[in-house]
């Protein structure tokens, strides 16, 4: 399949794209790059906005029920912005230490909390978790911690690198994926009351062979492993497999409907937006890449965008709702 690319900009770990209907641009952060960025597919026109560290992710946000800016999780805390480029008012801290763990990949759920995966970079680690962010005036249920103006729920915790957050269209069904595992999870869920059931495998890829080296043939016999993820509105659980050069599309029992490979080795999320939900964005990555393996794929670092569209739409992007503006006092 042919792909093009989104604007100009080459980013270092290109992550949490969404789509913004009101505005028809695409929006994504650089991790490793310290920036968010919004692109427009009509004329290719790139916003870069500077960030004071790594942020993992970040979601449209609404106040009262009104458009208000976003939200973005970034390695020192959850903050709040009104404006594009402008300032940011941390709403609540995430209990990490932050010289070794820092946001990872999250959005909204249809209820308007927003959920963030962590990474431990610690060698080995184990400590990542996943947390619940609510600033609705409605406290979850449980013993959330307040940290600010937005109450921070964990909702489990004893992974390494958090990825794959997605929702099934009901919503009964919340998805997720701790990278290094190679396996993607299914937990039943209570959206009202915000109750997970225990999680379930809904794919088990084969782990990295031992002696695998980047730019082997193939990838060596390699298909990478699970990373940041979208749901289309049959249910379906679209993947980016990192390091493994493709995205794989899933059915809603965990079985493989197709694969489409990228040009790029490491792509690490996707999101089918457009005016009709249905064109495929893919971010990828080149940190930290062999130098041989970018020369062979100079688009590594871009966000790719599959020239034919897809045949159901993906769902539409939820925002983070608060029921009054939550930058006013910095945490």
């Amino acid at each position: 399949m042919a792909w093009r690319t989104l604007g100009t900009q080459l980013c270092e770990l290109g992550e949490s794209p969404f789509w913004q209907a009101s505005d028809a641009r695409l929006y994504w952060v650089d991790i490793a790059g310290r920036a968010a960025l919004r692109a427009d597919p009509a004329t290719g026109a790139t916003e870069r906005w500077p960030l004071p560290d790594e942020p993992g992710c970040m979601a449209p946000a609404r106040t009262a029920g009104q458009p208000s800016g976003w939200v973005l999780a970034l390695r020192s805390g959850i903050y709040r912005a009104r404006t594009w480029g402008g300032s940011l008012h941390r709403i609540a801290r995430l209990p990490y230490d932050p010289r070794n763990q820092r946001a990872n990949d999250g959005k909204c759920d249809p209820l308007g909390r927003f959920w963030v995966g962590t990474r431990d970079e610690r060698p080995g680690g184990g400590g990542a978790a996943m947390y619940c962010i609510d600033a609705r005036g409605n406290p979850a249920r449980g013993n959330p911690a307040r940290s600010g103006p937005a109450q921070v729920q964990p909702m489990w915790e004893g992974a390494s690198t958090l990825n794959g957050l997605a929702w099934s269209p009901e919503p009964h069904t919340l998805y997720s994926a701790d990278t290094p595992t190679h396996r993607i999870e299914a937990r039943d869920w209570s959206a009202v009351d915000n109750r997970l059931g225990p999680a379930r495998t809904l794919h088990q890829f084969p782990r990295k062979p031992a002696l695998w080296k980047p730019g082997e043939s193939g990838y060596g016999g390699y298909g990478g492993r699970p990373d940041g993820a979208a749901v289309d509105a049959d249910g379906n659980y679209w993947c980016a497999m990192y390091e493994g050069g493709r995205v794989l599309q899933l059915s809603p029992s965990g079985e493989l409907l197709q694969a489409i490979a990228t040009p790029a080795v490491c792509p690490t999320m996707v999101c089918l937006g457009g005016a009709e939900r249905r064109t495929l964005f893919v971010t990828t990555a080149r940190h930290g890449r062999p130098d041989a393996e970018l020369e062979r794929t100079p688009l590594a670092g871009r966000v790719l965008v599959l020239e034919a569209p897809v045949a159901v739409p993906g769902l539409g992007v939820n925002a983070f709702e608060e029921a009054e503006w939550t930058g006013d006092s910095d945490v």
